[in-house]
């Protein structure tokens, strides 16, 4: 596996999920203590998906995430280019399709959302892929992401670089049939640019309206912003 300083190989990437997938979902509460639950419910009312629209949750996994989007009645589908990962959550009652985020394989305009949980570090591009996420939302459309950011407070960020991003890799490796996985990803965790960075990342894709929110201390952090009208 790459590290997760350098350029990111997709197809490492898309192994390194398919050789995770089957307790990934499992090994996700662990490391996070449980936090992952209300993160997606927090992204879930930011979202505010609602009956008639259709969303795309890209890097969507097993789906999980797509189930809670799911929950206002709005049509969500999850996408991913983990074929491991679409069919570890084959019985959640949503549809699945693969699909690779720099090239994705909708029509321009198709989605009034699009949401992405964890997963856009594990991109080999982000803007690029931010820039063709835009092609295929509405005018007005929503981009919502839940992703690991940067806690303002030092002392709190000091901790969590020191030793809770530490711990969180040994629980990973007791949890996970390969330990590489998650070194991996707690290295990405570290390398990750903080929320003002990835606010002019969004904005520099051509959004607007960008803005975000801390959750717990800011470890985690959602930014919204839309398409321009």
């Amino acid at each position: 596996m790459s590290r997760a300083s350098l350029d990111k190989d997709p197809h490492e990437v898309a192994a390194m999920f398919d050789g995770v997938a089957s307790g990934y979902d499992r090994a996700n509460s662990f490391m996070t203590f449980g936090f992952d639950r209300r993160w997606r419910t927090t992204t879930a009312r930011v979202l505010d998906a609602r009956r008639g629209e259709k969303v795309l949750d890209l890097a969507a996994g097993t789906g999980v995430s797509t189930v809670e989007y799911a929950r206002g009645g709005a049509w969500c589908l999850a996408a991913d280019f983990s074929f491991g990962m679409l069919h570890a959550g084959l019985h959640r009652n949503v549809p699945m399709v693969a699909a690779d985020a720099l090239n994705l394989p909708f029509a321009d305009e198709s989605f009034d959302a699009v949401t992405i949980s964890l997963a856009l570090r594990n991109f080999v591009d982000p803007k690029a892929a931010l820039t063709e996420i835009a092609r295929v939302v509405k005018p007005g459309g929503r981009l919502v992401i839940c992703e690991v950011s940067t806690p303002p407070f030092a002392p709190i960020r000091f901790v969590h670089r020191r030793f809770v991003l530490k711990l969180l890799t040994w629980v990973g490796s007791r949890t996970s049939s390969n330990p590489e996985a998650y070194k991996y990803l707690a290295e990405s965790m570290l390398t990750w640019p903080d929320q003002r960075t990835l606010g002019e990342i969004i904005a520099s894709a051509g959004w607007t309206d960008v803005e975000w929110l801390n959750l717990t201390f800011g470890v985690v952090a959602i930014h919204r912003a839309r398409k321009p009208a």
